[in-house]
C-alpha cells in the first residue's frame, strides 16, 4: 500500500515517497517540490489556481478572491461556515479538501501510483491555550483529507518527522529540532541508536512566521493607514481613536479575505473625511476599495526577509501599490523590539520542552533548525541564549519535514505506538 506524506503547512506544503531507499519530494509545482500553501478563486474564468500560480494572480491584479494560512483556521468555528468565496458557495473546510486533493492528484500523476492513505504532518499544538479547539483541529484536518478523497490518514508531529531526517548524532547525545513553520513553533528533543530514533519530550506554541508579519505590520504599516490616528467625532465635538480592530484584521493573513465588506469600506471613507489627518485614512480607503490586503502583506514577508540578510541594517517595505513613494521603514533594531514577545514565548516553550524531558539545556548537543521562520535571526538568537553549548545545524529547511513524512509512511501504521520511529 503506497503512503503519501505530506507536509501541509501555514505558509508552504510538499508532499513525498521513499524511492530507491531516499526520500523523494513530489514535484507539487512545474520543477519545484514546495509550493505556497495559497488559493486563488478566479471569477473571469470560474477556476481555482494554487500554490505560485495563486499568488501571482493576485500580484497580477486578477479579479477573485486569494486565501492562504488556511491551515491557522482548523480548530475554529470560521472553517464550518458556509459563505459565498468567489463563484461558490462554500466552507473552508472544503477549500482545504480540494487543496489536499491537489496535492494527491499531482503526486499520482508523476509517479503512477495510486494513495489512498496519507501521512500528514501536524504542529504538536494547533492552539496552544485551548484543549478543546486544538482536538478539533485534528478532527477538521482528518476529514480534509477524506473529503479530498483519501481513504485514510495518520498523523505525525512534525518535529519528530524532521528528527528522522536530520544529519547523524553521537551515540547518547540529545538534539533538539526546532520548526518555527508558518503559524506554529515546535519542538522535539531526541535520541538515535543506530537507525532508531527516539523522542524523547516534544511541545509547542502557537506561534510562527504569520504572527511576525502581523506584529511587524500593525507596527510599521497600519501608523500610515491611520492605526492610533484620531477622529472627529460625526456629531458635536470631540475626538477618538480610530478602533484597532480593522487594522489587526488588515495585519492578519486569514482574516483579510473577508474585511472588504460594505461596512467597512464605508466606516473607511467616513474617517478619511472626519480624520484629524485625513490623508492616512485616505490610504486606509484605497486599500479596501481595491483590495490590496494580501498585497501589505506579501510586501510585509518580503521586507523581513530582505533584513535577515547578512550585513542589513534597514529596509524599506514597499507600499507604493497604495500610493507612489509610499514606504514604511523596517530596521534591524526595531524588528528584534516588535518580535520580542513571539521570541520570549518561543524560549519559553524550547526550555518547558527540556522540563518536560526533564534535562538541562546542557544535555542538548545540537539544534536543527527547520521551517521557513527559524531562519531569522531573532530565532536563532534566542536558541542561543537558551543552549548557549549547543552546535547549530541548518537542515533543509522548507523540505525536511516532508522527508521525515516520507521515511516514516514506508512504515508500518500507527507510527505513534512507543515513540521509536
Amino acid at each position: 500500500m503506497a503512503v503519501l506524506g505530506i507536509d501541509f503547512g501555514t505558509s508552504n506544503t510538499a508532499a513525498g515517497i521513499m524511492a530507491a531507499g531516499r526520500p523523494h519530494l513530489i514535484a507539487v509545482e512545474q520543477g519545484r517540490t514546495t509550493l505556497p500553501t495559497s488559493v486563488f478563486f478566479d471569477y473571469d474564468r470560474k477556476l481555482t489556481t494554487y500554490g505560485s500560480v495563486a499568488n501571482a494572480a493576485l500580484i497580477e491584479g486578477r479579479e477573485g478572491r486569494f486565501m492562504r494560512a488556511l491551515k491557522s483556521v482548523l480548530g475554529t468555528p470560521l472553517l464550518r461556515e458556509r459563505r459565498q468565496i468567489a463563484y461558490e458557495r462554500m466552507t473552508l473546510l472544503e477549500v482545504v479538501a480540494r487543496f489536499l486533493q491537489m496535492i494527491r492528484e499531482r503526486a499520482e500523476a508523476e509517479t503512477g501510483q495510486s494513495f489512498e492513505v496519507a501521512l500528514s504532518g501536524r504542529p504538536v499544538r494547533f492552539h496552544s491555550i485551548d484543549a478543546a479547539r486544538n482536538a478539533q483541529a485534528e478532527i477538521d484536518l482528518r476529514e480534509a483529507y477524506l473529503l479530498a478523497g483519501y481513504k485514510d490518514v495518520a498523523f505525525m508531529y512534525e518535529p519528530e518527522a524532521a528528527a528522522l531526517a536530520s544529519g547523524p548524532i553521537g551515540r547518547g547525545e540529545l538534539g533538539l529540532i526546532v520548526d518555527i513553520g508558518g503559524g506554529t513553533s515546535d519542538f522535539s528533543i531526541f535520541e538515535r541508536d543506530g537507525e532508531t530514533t527516539r523522542i524523547i519530550a516534544s511541545h509547542g506554541v502557537r506561534v510562527g512566521g504569520t504572527d511576525f508579519d502581523r506584529a511587524i505590520s500593525i507596527a510599521q504599516v497600519m501608523p500610515l493607514l491611520g492605526r492610533g490616528a484620531e477622529v472627529r467625532n460625526a456629531m458635536g465635538q470631540g475626538r477618538h481613536t480610530a478602533p484597532n480592530a480593522i487594522f489587526n484584521d488588515l495585519a492578519t493573513w486569514q482574516k483579510i479575505p473577508f474585511l472588504y465588506t460594505p461596512e467597512n469600506r464605508r466606516m473607511a471613507a467616513d474617517f478619511a473625511k472626519l480624520g484629524v489627518d485625513p490623508a492616512l485614512f485616505a490610504r486606509l480607503d484605497t486599500v479596501l476599495e481595491m483590495e490590496l490586503g494580501h498585497d501589505i502583506a506579501f510586501a510585509v514577508e518580503a521586507g523581513k526577509i530582505q533584513l535577515n540578510q547578512p550585513d542589513r541594517a534597514d529596509v524599506g517595505i514597499d507600499l507604493r501599490v497604495i500610493e507612489p513613494a509610499l514606504w514604511a521603514r523596517l530596521t534591524q533594531e526595531a524588528m528584534e523590539n516588535v518580535l520580542a514577545d513571539q521570541a520570549a514565548q518561543i524560549g519559553t516553550c524550547a526550555r518547558e520542552t527540556l522540563a518536560m524531558a526533564d534535562i538541562g539545556p546542557d544535555r542538548i548537543t545540537k539544534i536543527v533548525f527547520v521551517g521557513g521562520s527559524s531562519l531569522l535571526t531573532v530565532v536563532e538568537d534566542t536558541m542561543t541564549a537558551v543552549f548557549p553549548q549547543a552546535a547549530h545545524e541548518r537542515a533543509e529547511a522548507f523540505t525536511a519535514v516532508a522527508d521525515g513524512l516520507a521515511i516514516a509512511a514506508s512504515r508500518d501504521l500507527p507510527l505513534s505506538a512507543d515513540r521509536r520511529i
